[in-house]
Order: structure tokens, then C-alpha cells, then sequence
């Protein structure tokens, strides 16, 4: 491949030519009105729904994710973003204007929204069309052009959206970029004005170091053990149930799944009974079922596999129980939803985010407890509460935090275009979602206007002693 050099770096040829594009067009592109804009997203909803079940067959030729899932995670949700974009693009772009204080009496002021310019977007492998879709859709609505790279261990849905762009968008408008470590290493050398990464946080060190070289704006959307409460006063019942639709769903492979519970101690066993019916509801009655359920997803690859069934393996071996699963399959990479009970906080499967489809559950006494080991472990991407306390639910807002969070509910917050996505510290910076993703992929300029009566004048030098005396008495008007 030949390449060129930038920056003392190897950028390959056809990507610093791809920039080049992106980067020549974005004034043109920042200048459209929503009609235009819209018209892109239009054409890209089309394609959608026309390629639904070509994308369904790739991302199940990649890990066996089930035809609805697909539907209610991946198609679903960038549908109703687009309509929700459709139905308030205008108003989002739409000067708007604030008030004036009374010293800057002669001027008016409002705020606009201007497009970032060249924008890059790094998805992942998990929800590999929604996580690079999503974000794409709020950068155009936002009039920028950008540059895309999906995950290379979904191969089958990368091919697919490397087509659905280059049939949507102009290469001078969106290019999309396949491939390993590599390309991305080779796109982190590019000086994007905006760098939108969805992923771990080892990967997003490395894109904040990038961004930082060109004093660029970035949104990372990490992860973390986000964790599940269940207190004396839940329904149990229905706790279990959407702890288990929230865990399991996508092999458990999902940013935002509860990664573990902490349920008090009175209601554990019947918890534990109500998961164990739940999953046999779900995926089958018998182990055998289970295994053959086309409900289930598999791990992505043999590295997930491995180290998800090694954590189970090593928290088995330290003295914790498995109430229900615990099968594996290396061949198909099948581990079955499973469920732990008697976990220690500092069990291996406590160590990490599991992104598998193993639910450790831990009992409590004290809600003072639960609330020690929700901040010593970080701030999580989300927080699930079922209470039927409120003084519970308002404690454990006040007294923790998190990116999101649902109450008797779990996953639900991703699905809300007026709600934020995003996480805090070391689940993530920065949020997107409808206007919240407008806004992400916009820069908010200020704008004051002078009128032909000015107050400024009469504080321009010389000081004199008029001048400290209007000076001192705008400041008294505050005082």
C-alpha cells in the first residue's frame, strides 16, 4: 500500500485522501439547511428498511445474535432516532436567542449551532450497526462529514455497512474505513475536529491522547460493572425478570447490562428462585434447551469465550455456587446463561466487567454496604434500582453516580431519545442521543449584536472619575 507521511507518521494513502475529501466538503455540508440534511437521513432510512434481513443474516453469521434482538436493539432504535431527528432538526438549528442584562443595554444576543467540522466515529463489535448508526445520524444531522470505522470481529455486519454508506452518502460526505488496530491506529493520526469513540477503556486512553494532539473536542462511550440493587420492598419477581432479560440479552454482551446484583439478604433465595424460573421461561426448562435455543447469542470470539469462562471457573473454584448454567461449549463458544450465588465483592468475577453471560449475585444486610462498593468501584455506565422505597431510590441517587439510570427497570434509558447516553469518569465523557447528539457533534457559538446606542463607551479609558463611578455602581447592582 503506498502511503504518505504526516506528522512523522505513516497514514495510508487512500485514507489521508478520503480526509482530504471530508475536510475539502465540510464547509459545504455545514452550510445545508435541515431540508437537505434530512434528505441524506431519508435516503439512509430507505436503505434500512430495505436491507433489514441482509443485516439480520450478517450480524447472526457473526455471533448468532437472534433475528429479533436484532430487530429491538440494533434496527429498531436507529429508526426511531431518525424520526426523532425528522420531527426536530429545524428547531434544534434554530438561532436561539437569550436574554440581555441590563449593562449590555443596546446589544441583543443568541446562540447557534455550528457543525464541528470533519468527524470521526470508532464503533464496536457488540451492537456493531447501532453503535456506529446512532452517532453517524447525529453528525450529519449536525451538518458535519465523517469518517467511520466498524469493528473488525464483526467482519459480515462491517461488510454490510461499508455498503449501506457507500450507497447513502457521496466519499466526500461519510467514507467508512474497514480493518484491524492497524486503521485505527492509522485514523487516530488524523487531525479530526471532533473524535467520537464507543469501546473499552484502554482503546479510549489512547483516542483522548489523540484528540488531545489537535485540541479536539470527544465523546468516549466506555463501560464498567454496572451494578443492580434489590432491596427488601422490590418485586422480586418482577426484578428477576428484567435483571434477566437485561443481563442475557446479547449474550450479555452490552455495555449497559447489569453486570451484577446486590440483593438483601431476606429476599436472595427467593430471588435466586425467581432467575432460575425466569431463564427457564426465556431459553428453556433443561441445560440441553438451553444449548439449543436460537435465542441466544454466542461469544464474538474465542478470546470472550475464554476469558469470560475463565472468571466463572475461578470464582466456582474460590467457593461460590452456580444456581442454574454453567454449561460451555468451546467449539460454538456457547456459555450458558448462568447464574452464581455466594460471591465474595473481591471474587475474579468482581474483578472486571464480565460482557458475558454470567450474573454474580451478592446478598446484603445494610444499604451502607452497598453503597461502599457502588463508588469503590467507579462510576458505572449505568445503575439499576428496584425499590419500592423511595427514600432507597433517593438516597442511592444522591449518594452515588452513574452514567444513567433506570428505576424497576433496567436497559430502558438507551431506548428515550430525550434522555442523554453517556457515562462519567471512567464509564465514559460526554452523551449523545437526539438533541443531546445534535449538540454533541455541533459547537454552540455566542453571538452579541451592537445596536447603534451603546452603554460600552462609557467605560473606555481614560478612568476617569466618571468612568469608577459607573464602573462601581454596575457592580452594586450585583452586590
Amino acid at each position: 500500500m503506498r502511503v504518505v507521511k504526516q506528522e512523522e507518521e505513516l497514514i495510508p494513502r487512500g485514507m489521508q485522501e478520503a480526509f482530504d475529501r471530508l475536510r475539502a466538503r465540510r464547509w459545504d455540508v455545514a452550510r445545508r439547511g435541515p431540508g437537505e440534511r434530512l434528505a441524506k437521513l431519508e435516503k439512509l432510512k430507505a436503505l434500512i428498511v430495505e436491507r433489514r434481513q441482509a443485516l439480520a443474516d450478517a450480524i447472526h453469521a457473526d455471533f448468532r445474535k437472534p433475528p429479533a434482538e436484532v430487530e429491538a436493539t440494533e434496527i429498531l432504535p436507529v429508526l426511531m432516532e431518525l424520526e426523532h431527528v425528522r420531527k426536530h432538526l429545524k428547531a434544534w438549528m434554530k438561532p436561539r436567542k437569550v436574554t440581555t442584562p441590563l449593562v449590555l443595554t443596546g446589544t441583543t444576543s443568541h446562540v447557534r449551532h455550528e457543525a464541528r467540522g470533519v468527524v470521526l466515529v470508532m464503533a464496536p463489535w457488540n451492537y456493531p450497526f447501532n453503535l456506529l448508526l446512532m452517532p453517524l445520524v447525529g453528525a450529519v444531522a449536525a451538518g458535519n462529514t465523517v469518517m467511520c470505522k466498524p469493528s473488525d470481529k464483526t467482519p459480515n455486519t462491517s461488510r454490510f455497512l461499508a455498503e449501506l454508506v457507500r450507497d447513502t452518502f457521496p466519499e466526500d460526505e461519510v467514507a467508512l474505513f474497514e480493518g484491524g488496530a492497524e486503521v485505527g491506529e492509522a485514523l487516530l493520526r488524523l487531525p479530526f475536529d471532533h473524535f467520537f469513540f464507543t469501546g473499552g477503556p484502554r482503546v479510549g486512553r489512547r483516542v483522548m491522547e489523540a484528540a488531545a494532539k489537535h485540541l479536539a473536542s470527544v465523546t468516549l462511550e466506555l463501560g464498567g460493572k454496572s451494578p443492580a440493587i434489590v432491596d427488601a420492598s422490590a418485586d422480586i419477581e418482577a426484578a428477576a425478570e428484567r435483571v434477566a432479560w437485561g443481563k442475557f440479552l446479547n449474550g450479555g454482551q452490552t455495555c449497559i447490562a447489569p453486570d451484577h446484583v446486590w440483593v438483601h439478604a431476606s429476599k436472595e433465595e427467593a430471588f435466586l428462585a425467581a432467575l432460575k424460573a425466569a431463564l427457564e421461561r426465556f431459553y428453556g426448562r433443561s441445560e440441553e434447551a438451553r444449548r439449543a435455543s436460537s435465542d441466544l447469542c454466542r461469544m464474538v470470539d474465542d478470546g470472550a469465550f475464554a476469558r469470560v469462562r475463565g472468571l466463572l471457573d475461578r470464582t466456582v473454584a474460590a467457593g461460590a455456587r452456580v444456581v442454574v448454567g454453567g454449561g460451555v461449549d468451546a467449539e460454538t463458544r456457547f456459555i450458558a446463561p448462568t447464574v452464581v450465588a455466594d460471591v465474595a465483592p473481591d471474587a475474579p468475577l468482581m474483578e472486571e466487567e464480565i460482557f458475558g453471560p454470567v450474573l454474580p449475585v451478592l446478598r446484603f444486610e445494610s444499604l451502607d454496604e452497598v453503597v461502599t462498593h457502588v463508588r469503590a468501584g467507579g462510576k458505572p455506565l449505568a445503575l439499576y434500582v428496584f425499590s419500592h422505597d423511595e427514600a432507597v431510590v433517593e438516597r442511592l441517587l444522591q449518594e452515588t453516580s452513574a452514567g444513567g439510570t433506570c428505576i424497576n427497570a433496567v436497559v430502558l434509558h438507551n431506548v428515550n431519545p430525550n434522555l442523554p447516553f453517556g457515562g462519567v469518569g471512567a464509564s465514559g465523557l460526554g452523551a449523545y442521543h437526539g438533541e443531546t447528539g445534535f449538540k454533541t457533534f455541533s459547537h454552540e457559538r455566542a453571538v452579541l449584536r451592537q445596536g447603534r446606542t451603546s452603554l460600552a463607551n462609557l467605560f473606555f479609558p481614560p478612568y476617569t472619575g466618571k468612568a469608577r463611578k459607573l464602573a462601581r455602581l454596575a457592580s452594586r447592582l450585583f452586590e
